[in-house]
């Protein structure tokens, strides 16, 4: 009797799952390729790198998660069930702590519409923060500003930076 996980044919779950971890990898590969090469041709801060790669990588090992449970035959109704109870939790979790979710939102707004970058010397308008400063981190919920009186570093919330006038008084000089 032929041990059928051991069969060498297109139907065998285990060359169907080397199969998606060999196009896994290769994908992971070519996207590093074309990032890097983005990055240099467009000039684009490294940390901006990271973060693309990061969230591609998210997209593919998710896609390729789903795609193996497809391919070892198991329920997608029950894992959907479990996935819709895990987002519910977080999601109650997250509306508990709105702050949390806005600067993410923010976040991502500043990393694609806003033309302040690291290096830059910022004004907050605003007549509560009064603050000029050079900017060194852009995370995923603050902006790291050095501020040359004092020599102090403070960390600003995005929500802060996205919703109040920022003057852009020096750019870096991308030279």
């Amino acid at each position: 009797m032929k041990n059928r996980f051991l069969e060498l044919s297109i139907y065998n779950p285990l060359l169907q799952f080397l199969l998606l971890l060999t196009i896994l990898f290769f994908l992971i590969y070519l996207t590093k390729k074309l990032t890097r090469s983005y990055i240099v041709k467009n000039a684009i801060e490294p940390h901006r790198r990271k973060l693309i790669l990061n969230l591609s990588y998210f997209l593919y090992y998710t896609l390729a998660f789903f795609i193996s449970l497809i391919i070892f035959g198991i329920n997608l109704k029950e894992v959907t069930v479990f996935a819709s109870s895990i987002l519910a939790v977080l999601g109650v979790g997250f509306f508990a702590q709105w702050s949390i979710l806005s600067n993410l939102t923010a976040s991502i707004i500043l990393f694609f519409y806003h033309p302040m970058r690291i290096g830059d010397t910022i004004k907050i308008i605003d007549k509560d923060f009064d603050l000029q400063g050079v900017v060194k981190n852009i995370t995923g919920f603050y902006v790291l500003l050095y501020i040359s009186e004092g020599k102090r570093e403070i960390t600003i919330p995005n929500t802060i930076i996205l919703y109040k006038g920022i003057e852009l008084v020096k750019k870096k000089n991308n030279s």
